[in-house]
């Protein structure tokens, strides 16, 4: 499988996973991810996979400076419904580097390890996710605003284009470049911009500090 040379660039993550060590699933319990990986669990490169990649990144870099970010010791709350808009594909990519999952998510190994119930509803944050250690409750709140980052003219016509069904071979091949070139851009060019990316340390008893 060939992928876009520049997800090569982007950071990549390492996880330690208490389960993964006791059930001798990787040494020392220790997983890795990269972009790639994002990508091959949802099936497209866009910016909401990227950013549920790169905010996931940053959230964990802001909970665990200079420590093992914690697989499946993490809560993560979402403002937004995820069964609205993209909200969903970025549950998905949150749930493989965290662990975090809803409901329907792993239920625990003699009582330990549970990850079920670790994806949540906040309607009332301010940004859109929120990332909390569940050992020392540290919090963090994150976000993206692309507003900054326009859709250029000529990828808004070929995706008209592909709506109707008329995007030829050539074409499709253009889109794809210049929706990567953009993807590309927000990661790479723009991933510590706090414009961009909004990371907000949340106090205990839930006043936002300044980052």
């Amino acid at each position: 499988m060939k992928l876009p040379d520049y997800f090569d660039d982007i950071p990549r993550l390492k996880v330690q996973d208490p389960l993964a060590r006791v059930l001798g699933c990787a040494e020392d319990g220790i997983l890795e991810y990269g972009f790639g990986d994002a990508v091959r669990l949802t099936g497209h490169s866009c910016v909401s996979v990227a950013s549920a990649y790169w905010l996931t990144w940053l959230a964990l870099e802001q909970l665990y400076p200079g420590e093992q970010p914690q697989r499946g010791g993490i809560k993560v709350e979402f403002r937004d419904d995820v069964r609205s808009g993209s909200s969903g594909v970025i549950a998905t990519v949150v749930q493989m580097l965290t662990g975090a999952a809803g409901g329907s998510g792993f239920k625990g190994l003699g009582g330990r390890f549970s990850r079920a119930g670790l994806i949540r509803s906040k309607p009332d944050l301010m940004l859109a996710l929120r990332f909390t250690r569940l050992d020392t409750h540290a919090a963090v709140d994150v976000g993206v605003d692309t507003a900054s980052l326009p859709v250029p003219p000529e990828l808004e016509r070929l995706v008209g284009l592909l709506s109707a069904g008329r995007l030829t071979p050539a074409q499709e091949g253009e889109l794809g470049q210049l929706w990567q070139q953009r993807v590309r851009s927000l990661v790479l060019e723009h991933g510590r911009d706090r414009t961009v990316f909004m990371v907000r340390p949340v106090l205990r008893h839930g006043c936002e500090l300044a980052a």
